[in-house]
This record gives structure tokens, C-alpha cells and sequence, in this order.
């Protein structure tokens, strides 16, 4: 899978939390495995964690990255995608107001059976490898 065959937009709705919705438009196959566990199931949200890396600073013009989900445990990437900043600012920020700790953002992609996931943190790193705390979803009571 290659980070052009994915799309990433971020959305709020009133009343509810943020969503990154990711779009796929290369060879399903791969893609449908990278997602599943051995007996073919969606990976639980509780195993995944969401990343955003930039290729330049925050405030650049335009500025890019790239979001990954990977397995808690095993390390292994699901999908890595390009993305703005601007929508993973906007994200970060809905789920930060809306002040819920059960659930900040979803995230949803759209597959042949779609997936929602209910995350409640997003680490983000500078074009150096940085975790940078002001811009990353971290809840309360967890050490990095």
C-alpha cells in the first residue's frame, strides 16, 4: 500500500467528536489484511495507535505529514498516509474542546466493511522525530 492510494479529511460535526475519515482507492487485498487479525476481524481500537509526523514545521505554509496506525503491540504499520497538518490541527483541537476523555476523535475508514475507531490519543512528532505535547491528543495521567 503507498501513502497516494489514501485520502485523510478531517470533520466535526456539532455535538459530536471529531473524525479523521480515510479514503483508499488502491488494490483492496492487502489493505483488507493490513487491518485484521488472524481470524479476519477488525482490529480493536484499544491495539491501535495514531501517529502524525511532519516534513516541516507546524507553521509552514502548506504544511505536511504523514499519519500511520499501528499495532500497540506487535509495532507493525496498518497504513501510513499523507495528510495535511491543517486538518490534523483541526483535529486535535475539536477533540481538545469538546473535552471528553471516553472518547476525543474517531476515526473512520472506509473500506468494503467499513471500520470506526474511538481514539482518545494522537502523538505528534516534528520533522526531526520530536514528540511535540502542545499539538498531541495525550490523556491525562499517561507517562511518555
Amino acid at each position: 500500500m503507498r501513502r497516494d492510494h489514501f485520502t485523510i479529511t478531517a470533520k466535526e460535526e456539532p455535538g459530536e467528536a471529531p473524525r479523521l475519515i480515510i479514503s483508499y482507492d488502491g488494490p483492496t487485498e492487502p489493505f483488507e489484511r493490513s487491518l485484521t487479525d488472524d481470524t479476519a476481524d477488525p482490529y480493536r481500537g484499544d491495539v491501535i495507535d495514531a501517529a502524525f509526523r511532519l516534513r516541516e514545521p507546524f507553521d509552514a505554509e502548506g504544511a505536511t505529514g504523514a499519519f500511520s496506525l499501528t499495532h500497540r503491540i506487535t509495532g507493525e504499520f496498518l497504513l501510513e498516509a499523507n495528510a495535511d497538518a491543517d486538518d490534523i490541527s483541526s483535529l486535535v483541537r475539536g477533540a481538545t474542546e469538546r473535552g471528553d476523555e471516553e472518547t476525543s476523535y474517531r476515526i473512520h475508514i472506509k473500506r468494503n466493511d467499513p471500520v470506526e475507531y474511538e481514539m482518545n490519543s494522537l502523538l505528534v512528532y516534528d520533522e526531526e522525530g520530536n514528540l511535540l505535547r502542545q499539538h498531541s491528543l495525550i490523556p491525562s495521567g499517561v507517562e511518555l
